[in-house]
């Protein structure tokens, strides 16, 4: 096949790429520096690309990880929003659409809970959660208008699947995992605020997988991809912990996290944000998880290097 991936140039867009290609795919990358050049917000030249193409996965957005400024929650929202609409309007413009355009969302949309999973039919969208810092709501109303300008994009012929995606672990540097081996290692991965609240994950090899699952496959609409079994930050460092061979982490308060997220210029609701999402969907459907516990996939990411994103 052929597939199109905006934002191909960063972390997972890399190692998808990459294990998409080693499938024996023809991908073309869209990013601002690197493979073919786009701005995210225009058609231009970029867009006869996706004119015959297979499958369009837009992985197009502002890294999360930064502090979450008024200026940098306003370029996370127009970098998702305004990416989703430009790729949508490529594909109604093409004689030849593509058959399906995964589009990548965020398990942030679901409530900050513990008590119970949010999956794709029974899950509750954030926003009004109480005794929470009132920019949570921002981060879900960037996945509610990124979703929905997949969903306005005027496309018939192509069959749209919105990407609920949980934190990615890969083995590849600049990552998420890079950070929390990092803390591990240094003596700093501990419980943080307790630790009581759940953190969803996915492993990088379950994410090449699952897209390729999803273009094969007639399902439509949000499917959350993340782990079947999240766990508390507690028992996820402890995990983590034990793999690296550091007995003990310095436990952290919320306003020592702040701290160190300033210092990191990152931001605490990635720590403190409790993300308990199951992919109810992609299991109904049929679909296996190499790595479905954390533990082994744990283990499977800090082994000697292998061919990343397989």
């Amino acid at each position: 096949m052929k597939i199109v991936i905006p934002g191909g140039s960063g972390h997972i867009g890399t190692f998808l790429s990459r294990a998409l290609r080693n499938a024996g795919h023809e991908v073309v990358a869209l990013g601002r520096g690197s493979g073919v050049r786009w701005d995210g917000r225009t058609l231009g030249p970029w867009a006869a690309e996706i004119d015959g193409a297979d499958a369009v996965v837009n992985l197009a957005g502002r890294s999360v990880n930064c502090r979450y400024t008024p200026a940098n929650l306003r370029e996370m929202m127009a970098s998702r929003v305004d990416s989703a609409r430009v790729v949508g309007a490529a594909i109604a413009a093409a004689a030849r659409p593509p058959a399906v355009w995964l589009q990548m969302s965020t398990a942030t949309i679901y409530a900050h809970r513990v008590d119970a999973a949010n999956d794709e039919v029974t899950g509750v969208i954030g926003g009004e959660e109480p005794d929470v810092p009132g920019y949570w709501a921002y981060s879900v109303e960037i996945a509610k208008r990124w979703e929905a300008a997949q969903t306005a994009a005027d496309t018939p012929a192509t069959r749209k699947v919105a990407l609920r995606t949980a934190i990615v672990m890969s083995g590849e540097k600049g990552g998420a995992f890079t950070a929390l081996r990092l803390m591990a290692r240094t003596g700093l991965g501990g419980p943080v605020a307790g630790g009581a609240q759940y953190v969803s994950w996915l492993h990088e090899s379950d994410l090449v997988r699952a897209v390729e699952f999803l273009i094969a496959h007639d399902l439509a609409g949000p499917v959350n991809l993340a782990a079947p079994n999240p766990l508390p930050q507690r028992d996820f460092m402890r995990a983590l912990r034990a793999t690296c061979g550091v007995p003990f982490g310095l436990p952290a308060t919320a306003w020592m996290a702040e701290v160190g997220a300033w210092a990191v210029r990152s931001d605490t609701e990635l720590l403190l944000k409790s993300r308990r999402v199951v992919p109810r969907r992609l299991l109904d459907a049929g679909f296996t998880f190499a790595y479905p516990t954390w533990p082994e996939a744990v283990r499977d990411l800090v082994s000697p290097p292998r061919p990343a994103g397989r």
